[in-house]
């Protein structure tokens, strides 16, 4: 049977349980045709809908399954917006694993809608401190304050992660920055990626200021290979640089520490669109597909990347958002048939 990992599965809220349901049945397929690993989901609730029962958007009992599992497939949450509601779920969940590196990877796919045929860069996102630390502070009525930290530790820790990835690929690193103007903390950013970057010679370092890069973005995306920053520049970057690649129905995340993963789709739980099995479930698959490999079964998770390309470059099946009419399930299952048919 060979290994066996134990996954805990967050469906989420809205159009969750459709794209995680989706990403199931495809890592169903591809443990059937790589016979060299098996996977133990198990379920667990997270998201807006456990408020009103429980009072709380990430339960204990949710934690301590997410504490006894390999990994974690996530689905879409819906975080509440007003003061003193409880923080997303997601930065619970990061902050307590300490998944420190958000991996966002956009990367051009057939017959999908491209700025440049030729994209594939991946955005790494310092994903523990800076605004998502979450410190506010109201003045007087109508002044307030949030406060973004920055350290040195956090600085290079997600730098070594970024530039080890970038050692894998075209081993070119751009750190993202805005020093000119945030001097303190952006230049203990920039401080912290320089020094790092001289453990690793092999790889060509350059900088971009936060909004030249998202006017880079749009001009010439297919020139980056792997860009770091922090958290909430990355957070808009790396949106910005899903739709040069067709949209967030194509972008996958991975939250990464020392010790635990957690893997999700990009984009929000759309309540508009629950259960009417419309959506595309692309981007979970991909984020299925990446906890695959991160579980180190790489293989498998180029099965998944390869079906998914087949399926879209064969263009039979296409989501609304492609200009089709296939359902949430109908493309979960070409996706299935692409990777059955390369067993046979």
């Amino acid at each position: 049977m060979g290994k066996v990992y134990e996954i805990a599965v967050l469906p989420g809220d809205g159009i969750g349980p459709e794209v995680v349901g989706a990403a199931e049945k495809v890592l169903d397929a591809v443990q059937k045709t790589s016979g060299g690993f098996s996977l133990k989901c198990v379920h667990g609730e997270a998201g807006y809908s456990c408020i009103s029962k429980y009072g709380t958007n990430l339960p204990a009992e949710t934690l301590e399954m997410l504490k006894r599992t390999d990994a974690c497939l996530k689905g879409p949450l819906t975080t509440p917006e007003e003061p003193g509601s409880p923080i997303s779920a997601a930065v619970n969940i990061r902050r307590t694993f300490d998944l420190y590196a958000n991996v966002r990877p956009c990367k051009s796919l057939p017959n999908v809608y491209s700025l440049k045929p030729n994209i594939d860069l991946v955005i790494v996102r310092e994903n523990t401190e800076g605004f998502y630390f979450a410190r506010e502070f109201e003045i007087t009525p109508g002044e307030g304050i949030a406060i973004r930290t920055i350290t040195r530790k956090a600085c290079e820790r997600i730098t070594r992660f970024a530039l080890k990835l970038a050692m894998k690929r075209r081993k070119h690193l751009t750190y993202i920055h805005k020093a000119n103007i945030l001097k303190l903390t952006d230049g203990i950013f920039k401080k912290a990626v320089l020094d790092v970057a001289q453990e690793y010679p092999e790889v060509s370092v350059d900088e971009q200021r936060v909004d030249a890069m998202a006017m880079q973005l749009v001009k010439r995306p297919e020139a980056f290979d792997v860009a770091v920053t922090t958290n909430m520049f990355g957070d808009i970057l790396s949106d910005a640089a899903a739709q040069t690649v067709g949209g967030l129905g194509f972008a996958a995340g991975a939250n990464i520490g020392d010790t635990y993963g957690m893997f999700e789709p990009v984009h929000g739980s759309a309540p508009k669109y629950a259960g009417k099995d419309k959506v595309n479930p692309i981007a979970t698959i991909l984020a299925a597909g990446m906890m695959l490999n991160y579980l180190g079964e790489a293989e498998a998770a180029d099965t998944v990347e390869q079906a998914v390309r087949r399926v879209l470059e064969k263009g039979k099946t296409r989501t609304y958002d492609l200009g089709g009419s296939a359902k949430t399930s109908e493309m979960a299952q070409a996706i299935v048939e692409e990777i059955l048919r390369e067993k046979d």
